[in-house]
């Protein structure tokens, strides 16, 4: 590190779980975030001050005057244009020494399996259960670590999803593909703007944990909020043995 970034890292050198080794794992790590809006706004924040090396953001959608609630990357000057763009935007202002990418698209199949494998750290920030698997599966297939989190209304949840680890569950050992479960948007259901927030910063705090091998993440383990009383709920989460997608895993 340069006196700079020793300067700009100074609060996190000072922390013996992190230190300059910790930091400089941070400054050579590739974290993906999928999805620039409210959990990938705070997330990203985050990963960016923090010195994450290199950020790469996937969102295809564009800014809305609705977003501005929560989503705060974005400005109102920038409605109309792609949420990716804006937040690549934002982040270079944060902090310039960093590489951000910007992807406007969606990302699937071979693609999303490409951009997983070249990740230390995928940080699902999307809003619906089809991406959700899908990076569950290329996070599996490519032993990734996944951060992964919800929100809607007042009610928020994150995991750590490490496919590094033999014993560990994955998404789809909470939530099998194979059943059908309520899809719920904001759009119509509605979300508490420091919920986002919370969740979204939550799920930096946990991938810099993870990149920079410190503390005990939460692989294995479902945190639920309920904001309305603030009020957290730690649910214990085995592994599926005939998971369809990790359960040969290690065999």
């Amino acid at each position: 590190m340069n006196d700079n970034q020793l300067l700009r890292y100074s609060r996190h050198i000072l922390l013996d779980d992190i230190g300059i080794e910790g930091q400089e794992k941070l400054l050579a790590a590739r974290a993906l975030v999928i999805g620039a809006g409210g959990l990938g706004s705070p997330a990203a924040y985050y990963l960016a001050s923090a010195g994450v090396g290199k950020i790469t953001l996937v969102d295809n959608d564009s800014v809305d005057l609705t977003n501005l609630q929560r989503q705060i990357l974005h400005t109102t000057e920038r409605v109309g244009q792609p949420k990716a763009q804006s937040g690549k935007q934002t982040l270079e202002k944060i902090n310039p020494d960093i590489e951000i990418v910007a992807l406007s698209e969606r990302v699937e199949g071979e693609r999303l399996s490409a951009l997983v494998a070249q990740a230390s750290v995928v940080l699902d920030c999307s809003d619906n259960f089809t991406t959700r698997h899908a990076v569950n599966r290329a996070c599996v297939e490519h032993e990734v670590p996944l951060v992964s989190g919800a929100a809607i209304r007042f009610d928020g949840q994150i995991s750590v999803f490490d496919a590094r680890h033999a014993d560990t569950p994955c998404y789809a050992c909470l939530f099998p593909p194979d059943q059908e479960f309520e899809e719920v948007l904001c759009s119509t259901m509605g979300v508490f703007a420091p919920l986002v927030g919370i969740i979204g910063t939550m799920q930096a705090a946990e991938a810099l944990k993870v990149i920079a091998d410190i503390g005990e993440s939460l692989a294995g383990r479902l945190l639920l909020l309920d904001a309305r009383h603030m009020e957290w709920t730690s649910i214990r989460v085995a592994r599926n043995a005939g998971c369809p997608v990790c359960g040969t895993r290690g065999c």
